[in-house]
């Protein structure tokens, strides 16, 4: 039966709204995440390729030319098993330089806004007969499901429905860099929806005509001429020019470009793809021949295009007719949205907006949406133009080859783009005119004006030769456009920023070009400068934007972080205006200060960064040079000295972990900034040790409170001969505080042994006079009963008493320091006596009270000389502690094994981050020149050697302050025995 025109629309635009709602829900969350972005949807979105021509055409072909139409599925498949050397760079440079379209790439590349221009649109004339081919399939499909229409009746409706349905998928987002998830799920639906409906009518046919495999195997038996026609085309066929024209479309074609590259969510799912679609595409070319072989048993007559309708039709099998119908505006339609939606973006970079002055709006995004609107609704609407020009004259197989042999014209910049850094836009631009020239006078303009190929040989000349089909023609015009793109590009010069795009392009080039410093200072200038190209609103959210991308803040002022962000916009404006356009507003608002190429000025950040990159990619001497790198290079990162590497212009190149340790500053908060912006003291430290003539220096440092002794010793380095220009130095930086102490230590152990000699010295002179005077007022004691004199000569004999104490105490001091303990009973309130009066002769402790409550009754084992030094180290740091009439006791308590001595002040307290490592050697709260820090040290020594143990309370109380330190000695055997 025949279908109403209403029924075919009522299905169409139900099937398209079913794929409209995939693109919706996946848009909502509402289908799960794993699904959308596992590489299965990615390759089944590449599926985009079988278009109409898979569903109608590929069966006239297979007709016609026999196994040639298979070429349309290798092609593709070759350029996919390919992926990792022909694919995978391509998408690297898309994604890293966010290139949506081919003319984005190419014009990356080239360098030019022209490059851009051209290839827009050439690849708008090129693929007009590609959108021909889908519209027609579809109006002749429905024109075989319902013959009394005319064809421009369903063209006209499906070409309306497609501009609906194109603007929902294609622009419904603020800005066209933005992946379309929804569109990439929804054209994985269709690819599947289409390849279910292919292979259901190739399987019912199967069965229905033959009664299964068997029964074909049976029928190709009885009729071998059926195998004789699919071999005698392909020995004579062109199927050499048909597999590099598909083989090029996995690169070229708008829409196979789009999905593989433009909305690729996760570089991997490229290796799936390199054999899932292969494996698709297999299954797509299954029922192609079995739909042949069917109307060749039914004696079935017609456009071979139209069996895969007509053949079911004839098997009174109307569901099946419906259903190819379905899988034909299925394939047609994805490949229009896809397409306009590519194209559209082309032109709004390359043609809209170079001459446009959207600098002048306020509302960027609400425009570039609305623009790319019109421009999809105007693509599809030119579409239906061309194909109602070409009057539907040409089969589906003519109008997709036609394509197909344009788009190649682009193969000759691709391999300048990969392999070629030689090539240049000149030598691109030439060949592409030489061999579209070729393209147009030999394919398009007699295909598109019926008129016969002498026709046109006679309006050009002898330009073209003359061949006997269409495919030697694209095959000399490929050819043609290699040999004058290479010869035009050996002897022309590229420019500058050329070869900068050539050595960012190839895949085996990791040089990077000079390290050019920027004329902004902050993130914050960024937003300032492109205020007036974009607009403030717009200014700031891509700077926002790239910031977030980089995980940096508005703050960043490193120069090396700023050469990044500006990468980083000019990449995102790329997604957003196009790399041509970005490229122009970059160069104005925020130039790179571009320096002498001298030597050693190459960004080291960035070529770490690639070589990193290509780390497992490396081999043969290149990897032998990248293993001798990594060794070098972390051999200074774990030297035990700090190392900082500069270049010329004072940026920190290199900071290793000694140096991270020393500095406490991390090395990626400092690399690629100016050694000036390192904070306090080391950038003083630094800028003022590289000003100075010296190469070896030390410097004091106070950290956290602490003095550090710094060296330094700095080196220049230069390329080649020591008269070369200097391209950086290295400062070496080590901590010399220990070995400082350790000086200072010994040189005061040196100063008390000088005392401990002087002292004995005087003591010894000082004990002669006392003796004598000591025996004279004797004397006179008993020389006279006088009262008076009697007082006077006892107070003399008191005194001469006390002086021999301090002589003995002073000798007993000298003697101090043995390092082998003679144990001995002591009385520990005997021991405490003699330094506190030693101490009395110090003026610091006239306006100090010290009470001495220890027990005469408390003895310990021990020495006395270096107790009475533990007193007197201790009872001295409180006399520092307390301010004019502080008071120090003192006292003493039997414990469970020993003696337990207490001494108390009401002085400062010590501070609590010192109060932990008050025993370390060298920890003092004195001012400088006032204390070693030695002394708690000694201390903590002697107590041990005594098999003691001290501790410190600071403060005793919150709000008076206060010290206690609790000492713990061992009791005297002797009195152990006693008490026992």
């Amino acid at each position: 039966m025949d279908f109403s025109f209403g029924q075919l629309i009522a299905v169409g635009v139900g099937y398209l709204s079913l794929f409209f709602l995939v693109a919706y829900f996946t848009e909502r969350g509402l289908i799960p995440a794993s699904v959308v972005r596992h590489p299965a949807t990615y390759t089944l979105s590449l599926g985009i390729f079988a278009s109409g021509w898979a569903i109608y055409g590929a069966v006239g072909f297979a007709h016609d030319f026999g196994y040639n139409f298979l070429a349309y599925y290798l092609g593709m498949t070759g350029a996919f098993i390919l992926a990792p050397i022909m694919l995978a760079p391509i998408l690297r440079l898309t994604q890293t330089y966010q290139l949506g379209s081919l003319a984005d790439l190419l014009s990356f590349r080239y360098r030019s806004p022209m490059v851009g221009t051209v290839v827009t649109i050439t690849m708008l004339i090129g693929i007009q007969p590609l959108l021909a081919l889908q519209i027609q399939a579809v109006a002749n499909a429905a024109n075989v499901l319902t013959p009394e229409i005319e064809l421009e009746q369903p063209a006209f409706w499906f070409v309306l429905v497609i501009i609906l349905f194109a603007m929902l998928f294609g622009a419904r987002h603020i800005t066209a860099r933005e992946k379309h998830e929804g569109l990439v799920v929804a054209i994985a639906f269709e690819s599947i929806a289409k390849l279910v409906m292919f292979l259901i009518i190739g399987v019912v046919l199967l069965f229905k005509v033959f009664g299964g495999p068997a029964g074909l195997t049976e029928w190709l038996s009885f009729h071998p001429e059926q195998l004789v026609s699919l071999y005698q085309p392909l020995a004579e066929g062109p199927w050499r020019s048909l597999i590099a024209a598909f083989f090029v479309a996995a690169v070229v074609m708008p829409h196979v470009y789009h999905m593989a590259y433009t909305e690729n969510l996760d570089p991997k799912a490229l290796l799936t793809a390199s054999w899932g679609l292969p494996l698709y595409l297999f299954c797509m070319a299954l029922p192609v021949l079995i739909i042949t072989w069917a109307a060749a048993e039914l004696r079935l007559q017609g456009n071979p295009e139209h069996f895969t309708l007509l053949v079911p039709r004839v098997l009174d099998a109307d569901w099946l007719s419906l259903l190819a119908f379905i899988a034909g505006v299925s394939a047609s339609s994805g490949v229009i949205i896809v397409c306009t939606l590519s194209l559209s973006a082309m032109m709004l970079n390359h043609l809209v907006l170079p001459l446009a002055p959207f600098n002048r709006t306020t509302h960027l995004y609400s425009w570039l949406l609305w623009t790319r609107r019109l421009l999809i609704a105007a693509i599809v609407l030119v579409s239906f133009a061309f194909y109602n020009l070409m009057e539907n004259r040409h089969t589906l197989s003519e109008l997709g080859f036609l394509s197909f042999s344009a788009t190649m014209q682009f193969f000759p910049g691709l391999v300048g783009v990969l392999l070629w850094p030689k090539a240049n836009r000149d030598g691109f631009l030439a060949g592409l005119a030489a061999g579209l020239s070729v393209w147009l006078f030999g394919l398009l303009i007699p295909e598109l004006l019926n008129i016969d190929n002498n026709i046109t040989t006679l309006l050009i000349g002898d330009l073209i030769p003359t061949f006997d089909d269409n495919y030697s023609i694209a095959t000399f015009a490929v050819a043609l456009n290699f040999m004058i793109f290479g010869l035009v590009s050996l002897l022309t010069e590229s420019s500058p920023e050329e070869d900068q795009a050539a050595q960012t392009c190839n895949v085996d080039n990791l040089r990077r070009p000079q390290r050019w410093s920027l004329s902004v200072g902050s993130a914050k200038e960024f937003v300032e400068r492109l205020t007036k190209p974009l607009g403030k609103r717009t200014a700031e959210r891509e700077v926002e934007l790239a910031l977030n991308d980089l995980a940096m803040s508005v703050e960043e002022n490193r120069p090396y972080a700023l050469r990044r962000l500006r990468d980083q916009l000019e990449s995102n404006l790329s997604g957003l205006l196009g790399p041509a356009v970005a490229h122009d507003v970059l160069a104005d608002a925020i130039p790179y200060v571009i320096q002498s190429n001298e030597d050693g000025t190459q960004d080291i950040h960035f070529i770490e960064s690639r070589l990193e990159e290509y780390k497992d990619k490396l081999t043969g001497l290149a990897g032998e040079l990248d293993s001798l790198r990594r060794y070098h290079r972390q051999t200074l990162q774990d030297l035990p000295v700090g190392v900082c590497s500069l270049g010329s212009d004072g940026e920190v190149l290199g900071w290793n972990s000694a140096l991270e340790e020393i500095t406490q500053v991390q090395a990626l908060d400092i690399l690629g900034s100016q050694i000036t912006h390192l904070r306090q003291p080391w950038s003083q430290l630094f800028s003022e040790f590289i000003d100075e003539s010296e190469r070896t220096t030390q410097k004091e440092v106070t950290l956290a409170g602490h003095k550090r002794w710094i060296s330094l010793h700095q080196a220049l380095i230069n390329l080649g001969s020591p008269n070369s220009t200097q391209v950086g130095q290295v400062i070496v930086v080590e901590d010399t505080t220990e070995i400082k102490v350790l000086e200072q230590q010994v040189t005061h152990n040196e100063r008390l042994a000088s005392v401990g000699r002087l002292a004995a010295g005087v003591a010894h002179e000082i004990g002669n006079p006392i003796t004598g005077i000591d025996c004279l007022a004797q004397n006179l004691k008993y020389d006279s009963n006088e009262p008076e004199v009697l007082d006077t000569a006892q107070q003399i004999l008191d005194q001469t008493k006390r002086i021999t104490r301090i002589v003995q105490s002073l000798v007993s001091f000298s003697h101090s320091g043995s390092t082998t303990i003679q144990p001995e009973p002591i009385a520990i309130r005997d021991s405490i006596q003699e330094a506190i009066d030693l101490l009395a002769l110090s003026r610091s402790a006239d306006s100090v009270e010290f009470v001495n409550q220890a027990s005469t009754e408390h003895w310990v084992q021990g020495d006395q000389q270096r107790l009475t030094q533990v007193f007197i180290n201790l009872l001295s740091n409180a006399c520092d502690a307390m301010e004019t009439g502080g008071r120090i006791e003192v006292s003493s308590s039997l414990i469970s094994f020993g003696v337990q001595v207490i001494v108390t002040d009401n002085g400062c307290g010590i501070p609590a981050e010192v109060l932990s490592q008050i025993f370390e050697p060298f920890v003092t709260t004195k001012d400088p020149g006032k204390g070693t820090g030695l002394g708690l040290s000694l201390v903590y020594s002697i107590i041990e050697e005594h098999n003691g143990h001290i501790e410190v309370e600071s403060p005793i109380d919150s709000e008076n302050g206060g010290t206690r330190v609790t000492i713990k000695l061992p009791r005297a055997q002797t009195v152990t025995q006693r008490e026992a």
